[in-house]
């Protein structure tokens, strides 16, 4: 026991330890989930204002290879035509207003120029290069200065910033783009971003340049506000590592300086081989992303950013803080799921620990019978489970249920202690005789049990039929009454060697065989499972068979019982009881079939016709009939109408009997109740069959309003020699004469038990004694003679 108590604790300490590490997993992987969702919803949010920025700024790239078409266009046609100064006038108008028309054309450009060589669509040594800038109201063509129209392009501030001092022209790359950093126009006073790109002749040699400016807050509106957190904020550099853009929403001047200060000092814009300015134009924008974390005043965030095709830097920074934020909920909710799981686990594990030390306390009553003493059901099932080779006998005591009813449980008990003593004496007295050792056990309330090691069949049934003679013999006082009791015994054998026959097996066969034992009225009966089994299916098959072909040729026939008024002495009733015409067996018994038809579903069929037979038998004849209805038959509406309309139709309601099957379970009473409510009203009478077998509700059949009880057949046969029988039997016509109740004995089979039932004041007798069913009534007066069993 202790070593199992403390096996019991280690595994509750381990179940526990595994539990805490399993919800420890639990959450980081939860925590882990979470975070890369979080990030992946910062990501969209980053890669969505991306795609703008991208947008535009190709956008742009395709308007200025438009523009370059439209020089080299222009270009291509000066060189053409007539080396005029009115052509070269013509020309050049035709040009600026095509390049007013394109600059009208694209949103959000505040200036493009078409930049020549000298010597292009001008004088010798001098350089033509239109140039617009669009304002809010109209666009505005600015001269070029001096050194320009002397020197060419070259002389304009952007082309330093754009192409570089040192450029070098590069025929074979012609639609090659350059972007300069943001600088501040002189001439425009704002701040702008240029965008070139070179003309080539179709020889290869450089004509001009093409340049489309965008002023710095058309960029800044591009950034958009990365709403993912409370405090999250995108920024925008040039390629100067040039901050274009305040921080989206920050309300802290102060903090905000400090976070684009330390933007800055990343140098986020600088060149090398992992910087943004370096990365391919062909790489995606997932390839392009980078994340970088910074600290600013003790708070750390997280920077994605990524290159855009302008060689800006375009960036989000999130609070991580804010980013776990969302994760504390799920934590603060494991920790408190944890809590409460550990501690309801704690709890039941130390209550589970005190109803083991009781339950392995209580182990040894266990198999134990509380009121004999005896081995019990458990028991057995061990022992059985032990032998290598086993007999067992079941005891079922018969009317054991009527005594426990009639004179309570506390004779119930006594009965069964008395009966436990006696056994137990009985089986130490054969123990010679058997040849081995038996044990008695008490099973059920009213069964026992003997198991024993294998013996022959013939020491089996010697056994048994001297243990059923015995009790037979034996007699039981309570309070001065003598009560005697009579078993059926069922018998079944595990083989030595079968050990793969388990003992509730063993017990199911015993149990089986003294169930046929009582429907086969014997004293004991050996199980045998495979006789049993093809029996069964034959007979289920012929039967089938043979009920199918009688209600197809109708061969289902109504016999009729007389029913003797032991006052009268006449016959005064007749009960109406379906039998089967067979060529080859002649009149069949309900018995046989019955059966059958309930497993088939035609037993309402059966009742159908022998309703409609019984009221045409009886049409014109003056005496009472009864008909056997089921609960089944009750409920049914179809039977239900069929019945009121016979009633309806004659005036034989008065003589019609209703028995119904007090042994068939019953369901619902108030089912009952609304059948005798509907027929009542034509004066037919309710009988209950079989009383004393079932439930025998007497609380229920005072609501019942019925006329007549038929006493059953189990307590008339055993008038003459059984006293409990007599003694129940008596109850049962004093309880009914004082509900003004007529009673009917049933399986009145001699003159010895027609006298009992005559001295107990029945009313009707019906059996043997008087005649078997028959197909015709009986007109002549009965002779009171026994009368030999029919078929």
């Amino acid at each position: 026991m202790h070593s199992i108590m403390w096996l019991l604790l280690l595994l509750t300490v381990l179940f526990f330890a595994g539990m805490l590490l399993l919800s420890h997993l639990n959450l980081s992987y939860s925590q882990q989930a979470m975070y890369e969702l979080r990030r992946q919803q910062i990501k969209d949010v980053f890669f969505a204002s991306l795609t703008r920025i991208d947008a535009r700024q190709i956008e742009l790239e395709r308007h200025i290879s438009t523009l370059a078409i439209i020089g080299e266009t222009f270009y291509r046609l000066s060189r053409d035509g007539e080396d005029e100064p009115s052509s070269r006038e013509a020309l050049r108008a035709q040009l600026e207003t095509t390049l007013g028309e394109h600059l009208r054309d694209f949103e959000g450009v505040s200036g493009a120029g078409i930049w020549f060589q000298p010597g292009i669509l001008a004088e010798r040594g001098q350089a033509y290069s239109p140039y617009l800038v669009q304002t809010d109201n109209a666009l505005i063509a600015r001269p070029a200065g001096g050194a320009t129209r002397a020197q060419g392009f070259r002389a304009e501030r952007w082309f330093d910033l754009t192409l570089g001092k040192g450029w070098i022209p590069d025929p074979q790359q012609p639609g090659q783009l350059y972007w300069s950093p943001v600088y501040f126009d002189l001439a425009t006073q704002r701040a702008m971003l240029t965008l070139a790109r070179p003309m080539y002749s179709e020889e290869g040699k450089l004509i001009g340049v093409v340049t489309t400016d965008w002023t710095s807050d058309q960029i800044v509106d591009l950034v958009s506000h990365v709403a993912v957190t409370d405090n999250s904020f995108a920024f925008l550099n040039d390629s100067n590592n040039r901050n274009l853009s305040s921080l989206s929403n920050n309300t802290d001047p102060r903090l905000e300086q400090k976070i684009i200060d330390a933007i800055l000092a990343e140098e986020l814009s600088a060149g090398g081989e992992d910087s943004p300015a370096s990365i391919s134009r062909s790489e995606t924008q997932g390839q392009r992303l980078q994340t970088r974390a910074i600290e600013v005043e003790g708070r750390i965030y997280e920077l994605y950013y990524a290159s855009t095709p302008a060689g800006m830097v375009y960036g989000a920074g999130v609070p991580r803080d804010e980013i776990d934020q969302v994760l504390l909920p799920m934590r603060d909710a494991n920790y408190r799921i944890l809590l409460g799981t550990g501690s309801v686990l704690l709890i039941l594990s130390l209550y589970l620990l005190y109803r083991i030390i009781q339950l392995m306390r209580e182990l040894q009553t266990s198999y134990t019978d509380s009121l004999t003493g005896l081995p019990n059901r458990s028991r057995l099932l061990k022992d059985a489970g032990d032998r290598d080779g086993a007999c067992l006998i079941i005891l079922n005591l018969d009317r054991f249920k009527e005594i426990n009813s009639l004179f309570g449980n506390d004779c119930g008990d006594h009965v069964l202690l008395a009966l436990a003593r006696r056994i137990k004496r009985y089986i130490r007295s054969q123990a010679d005789t058997v040849g081995a050792r038996l044990q008695l056990y008490r099973l059920a309330s009213d069964e026992f049990a003997v198991l024993g090691p294998a013996i022959t069949e013939t020491r089996a049934r010697d056994f048994a039929a001297g243990l059923t003679e015995f009790l037979r013999r034996e007699q039981v006082f309570w309070q001065q009454q003598s009560l005697s009791l009579d078993a059926s015994a069922g018998i079944a054998f595990q083989s030595a060697g079968g050990k793969d026959q388990v003992p509730d097996q063993l017990l199911s066969q015993a149990t089986i065989a003294v169930q046929q034992a009582r429907e086969q009225m014997r004293h004991y009966l050996f199980y045998d499972q495979m006789q049993k089994v093809e029996q069964g299916y034959e007979q289920n098959l012929y039967w089938a068979q043979r009920l199918k072909h009688a209600l197809e040729h109708d061969q289902l026939l109504p016999h009729f019982q007389p029913i003797y008024d032991n006052r009268q002495q006449r016959i005064v009733k007749y009960e109406c009881l379906v039998r089967m015409q067979d060529d080859e067996h002649g009149v069949i018994a309900a018995g046989q079939f019955i059966g059958v038809a309930s497993k088939l579903r035609l037993n309402r069929q059966i009742t159908r016709l022998m309703i409609e037979k019984s009221f045409a038998a009886f049409a014109r004849e003056p005496y009472e009939f009864a008909i056997n209805l089921s609960y089944a038959d009750i409920v049914d509406q179809d039977i239900l109408a069929l019945i009121l309309k016979h009633l309806k139709s004659s005036d034989v309601g008065p003589r019609v009997i209703f028995e119904i099957l007090e042994s068939d379970g019953i369901e619902n009473y108030e089912e009952v109740f609304r059948f005798i409510e509907q027929i009542k009203p034509y004066g037919c009478q309710i009988a209950i069959d079989d009383f004393g077998t079932g439930y025998s509700n007497f609380s229920h059949l005072l609501k019942l309003n019925i006329d007549i009880i038929k006493i059953d057949g189990s307590l008339i046969r055993y008038l003459a020699q059984d006293h409990t029988a007599l003694l129940v039997t008596k109850g049962i016509v004093q309880f009914a004469r004082s509900l003004g109740i007529k009673t009917v004995a049933e399986f009145v089979h001699s003159e010895a038990v027609q006298e009992k039932v005559k001295s107990l004041g029945i009313d009707y007798s019906q059996g043997e004694y008087f005649s078997m069913p028959g197909p015709n009534l009986m007109r002549q007066p009965v002779e009171l003679k026994p009368v030999r069993s029919k078929s």
